[in-house]
């Protein structure tokens, strides 16, 4: 699925329709450059799934957790960590098999630990306010 987004005012709608791409699926990765817009992109999806907290990046935390209507949604940001042990020692089976929502920018970083089913989302920068989104099914 291919959406282009000229505005961050769109966003919302894209977030909805990402929740209904992923239909049951719990897990998804987002892949785009630095600056591509994946931490804002991620905040209006937890706006969609009904997080009443305040989403902010876990760069340095490497992950953040908030509550939804229907369940724990975890957030993360690989950028930082500097092996695989990170991932390890932050206990990643528990979030990523534990049955909550993952949020997961940076997934090349821990690329061998990602469950064997999960959304991509790709996000392209086409122009300073324009992006382009394609999800799949991994």
């Amino acid at each position: 699925m291919k959406i282009e987004v000229n505005s961050l005012l769109d966003l919302p709608s894209v977030a909805k329709q990402l929740i209904e791409f992923a239909s049951t699926e719990k897990i998804f990765v987002f892949e785009g450059d630095m600056g591509a817009g994946k931490t804002t992109f991620i905040k209006k999806i937890c706006e969609a799934l009904g997080v009443s907290d305040v989403v902010s990046s876990p760069t340095y935390s490497i992950v953040n957790e908030y509550e939804s209507p229907s369940g724990s949604v975890f957030h993360f940001d690989f950028y930082r960590i500097k092996d695989i042990q990170e991932a390890y020692d932050l206990g990643y089976e528990e979030y990523f098999y534990g049955g909550g929502i993952c949020l997961i920018e940076w997934p090349e970083r821990v690329d061998e630990l990602l469950p064997e089913h999960y959304i991509k989302v790709e996000i392209a920068v086409e122009a300073e306010t324009q992006r382009l989104f394609r999800f799949s099914k991994v």
